[in-house]
């Protein structure tokens, strides 16, 4: 079978434990045979993280810049434990939120759906995408523990020193708790390109939801940004493509989207995108059939699992046990990054390679062909075979054969 030939390398970013193990099944299986792969590759596993003091994860993401998509496996954020375990000398930070950072982009978060497994939510016939701005809220806020009865101030001093705020915030008669979150318009900004973009390129409507009638200043500000750069840039392209954006308050989105049958994009603010994506994908079924892809405000992608790196199967693994590690979020991965490569460098079929092992992936599942998590998920009735995941990769191998033949 000759192979596809690909003309711009993906940048490549490995990661780790069973995730790193998948990673190269899946190259070896499913790839390589098939397609003549170009990455640029950097290795994110923690190890090489810890000696170059994090600086591949700066390159990965320079690269991602330069060469406009990329795939990344799952990594390892340490904690105190993995510092001992790893012998680490830093507390390195999260890879995502580097690479998110240098990227100025949003994550977008789908569900892969297979005939067998029905969401929860019994009307949801298609695909919920999550966007979470991962930027600010309370993840970045200032916290302080109130000891004792006095008074909290909001106060914002411009770079002349001028103090032009001062709103009293609470008199504490007791003790209590204070927190002090910040938001940019430059990062609204990029979130909103973003989400409207990605909902242009995926035509699918775009729904963006706040509570703006009780944070009038906060909350407000991203309703009206998105308000402006929808009337600006996008309205008469949204209604070109036939598809919609609308603003509702968080609370009455949520009685949406549990009524709708799915097929579009929800924008939430980071809180809310975080418990939200949580939400849909345990809905759906599995977050290890959920995929992510970080888009960049000018057009970069990189495409990753949403799960982490199945640590507890990776020490079965490490003990010789045999593993039943569910592939298909980091196998969609490769495949949503290969088909926008195909895309931007407008190689058909490289295209209709991606929109085949898909197509694979589904066919084996829908067979009957799982790994042992998604078998207690399944419609009653449904005759499965639960297999290990190298046997489920060969699986999918069989039946993108035959497509391709």
């Amino acid at each position: 079978m000759k192979k596809i030939k690909m003309t711009t390398p993906l940048v490549e970013m490995d990661g780790d434990e069973m995730t790193r193990v998948l990673w190269q099944m899946i190259k070896d299986e499913l790839l390589y045979p098939f397609v003549d792969l170009k990455t640029e590759y950097y290795d994110l596993g923690l190890p090489e993280r810890e000696k170059t003091k994090d600086q591949v994860t700066v390159d990965s993401a320079n690269a991602t810049k330069k060469y406009g998509v990329a795939v990344k496996c799952a990594t390892i954020t340490p904690n105190r434990q993995r510092v001992e375990e790893y012998n680490l000398t830093e507390m390195w930070k999260s890879p995502n939120g580097t690479i998110r950072a240098m990227l100025d982009g949003t994550v977008f978060r789908a569900p892969i759906l297979i005939d067998s497994i029905k969401p929860a939510v019994r009307n949801w016939q298609k695909p919920i995408t999550i966007a979470r701005h991962a930027y600010g809220d309370i993840y970045k806020a200032t916290e302080y523990r109130v000891p004792t009865e006095g008074k909290a101030e909001l106060v914002f001093t411009d770079k002349e020193g001028n103090v032009s705020f001062r709103e009293t915030v609470y008199d504490f008669e007791c003790p209590g708790v204070l927190q002090g979150s910040y938001n940019k318009d430059s990062s609204i900004r990029s979130f909103a390109h973003s989400c409207f973009n990605y909902a242009l390129n995926t035509k699918q409507d775009l729904w963006f939801s706040a509570k703006d009638t009780i944070s009038k200043q906060y909350d407000q500000t991203f309703k009206l940004i998105f308000q402006e750069i929808y009337e600006a840039d996008y309205k008469a392209k949204f209604e070109e493509a036939g598809i919609e954006y609308f603003y509702t308050l968080i609370d009455d989105a949520v009685a949406r989207v549990i009524r709708s049958e799915g097929g579009f994009i929800w924008a939430c603010k980071n809180y809310d995108g975080d418990v939200m994506s949580d939400m849909v994908s345990t809905a759906f079924g599995s977050l290890a059939m959920m995929t992510s892809v970080l888009v960049s405000p000018d057009g970069k992608y990189e495409y990753e699992a949403a799960h982490g790196t199945v640590t507890r199967h990776y020490y079965r693994y490490l003990k010789g046990e045999d593993t039943s590690t569910n592939p298909m979020a980091t196998i969609y991965a490769w495949s949503g990054a290969l088909r926008k490569r195909g895309e931007l460098d407008q190689l058909p079929e490289l295209i209709a390679f991606a929109d085949a092992l898909e197509s694979a992936c589904v066919e084996t599942l829908n067979d009957g062909i799982m790994t042992k998590d998604l078998v207690g998920l399944v419609l009653p009735g449904t005759k499965t075979t639960a297999v290990n995941s190298k046997n489920f990769i060969l699986a999918i191998k069989e039946r993108l054969e035959k497509k391709l033949a």
